[in-house]
């Protein structure tokens, strides 16, 4: 079972999911600082001076902070659509890429295709010259 679990922390997966969650951990702070200290009061100005963080309602003894929920959902849309741009900017590398592999592969197997014919033609050549001398 331990050799089974290193292999598993070995994978390159396992690394590559924690450096996202690291990253991901990270740019959630400085999404929810541009949500917080930039488009909130942007959006509270639009709609007539409205703090989101300080709305809220309370029923009996419970505070309901439901201007907290709208900020979080913000938050996630935001940092739900920055992945999204990002993924697509990777995709598109990648894409890019893949279709340069692509052509070099195509232009190697036509280089030698090419090569096999001339070779072939040189061989029939030779042949013929060869048929010619010897009715000569």
């Amino acid at each position: 079972m331990i050799k089974e679990f290193k292999e598993f922390i070995s994978r390159g997966n396992v690394v590559d999911l924690a450096v996202g969650v690291i990253i991901g951990g990270a740019f959630s702070t400085i999404v929810s600082s541009l949500v917080d200290d930039i488009l909130m009061p942007i959006i509270g100005m639009i709609l007539g001076g409205v703090n989101f963080s300080g709305l809220s309602i309370t029923l009996g003894n419970a505070h309901i902070m439901y201007g907290a929920f709208i900020q979080n959902v913000i938050d996630f849309l935001i940092v739900a659509f920055c992945v999204f741009l990002f993924v697509k900017f990777v995709n598109e590398l990648s894409k890019l890429g893949h279709h340069k592999k692509e052509e070099v592969k195509q232009e190697a197997v036509v280089e030698t295709e090419l090569s096999i014919l001339k070779e072939i033609r040189d061989e029939l050549k030779g042949k013929k010259e060869k048929k010619t001398k010897k009715t000569k």
